[in-house]
């Protein structure tokens, strides 16, 4: 599977990566303890089985379009089949202009079967993801919002990425950090 991520700016990431670590330091699930080179912070956007040629044209005219400024509203907790603690972001014609068009990208040429759900325009909630576990219920604690540093008010989207689930590879569709 091919994931499509937003990238977030310099000073984002780092207030996204503090997040991760004090959630580490009182020893709940975080996306520290992910160790991989591959592990930043990011916004997910859609997934899908393969980058073919007709959507990775498509998603180098999305990409023309960055940066784009976010707000970040707060924290959200998700009881999918794991739990996940996130900063979501607002949804603003901008934001989902730009995921409409990644997803009828990735719709126009993967089988509607192989893409998520959760991923489709209006069903998506837009996070940039802090902790993740299989253990329902992780972060129900009343506290856990108060172990975390307030999220940037505004940030910006700069780079559009691929993750290979497989293979672990990274791509950079556009803009070049």
């Amino acid at each position: 599977m091919r994931t499509v991520e937003l990238l977030l700016d310099e000073a984002a990431d780092l207030a996204v990566r503090e997040a991760w670590r004090r959630l580490a330091d009182a020893g709940l699930p975080s996306e520290a303890r992910h160790r991989s080179p591959t592990n930043s912070p990011h916004l997910t956007l859609a997934a899908c089985p393969e980058l073919t040629a007709p959507i990775r044209w498509e998603l180098a005219e999305v990409a023309a379009v960055l940066p784009l400024p976010v707000q970040f509203t707060g924290v959200i907790r998700f009881e999918r089949p794991t739990s996940v603690l996130a900063w979501a972001l607002h949804v603003d014609s901008a934001l989902a202009g730009l995921h409409r068009r990644v997803w009828e990208a990735l719709a126009s040429d993967s089988p509607p079967e192989a893409l998520n759900p959760f991923h489709e325009p209006g069903q998506w909630r837009p996070h940039v993801t802090l902790g993740r576990t299989r253990r329902a219920g992780a972060f129900a604690d009343r506290r856990v919002p108060e172990l975390l540093p307030a999220p940037p008010q505004t940030a910006q989207l700069v780079t559009l990425r691929s993750y290979d689930t497989q293979t672990g590879a990274l791509e950079v569709l556009g803009p070049r950090p």
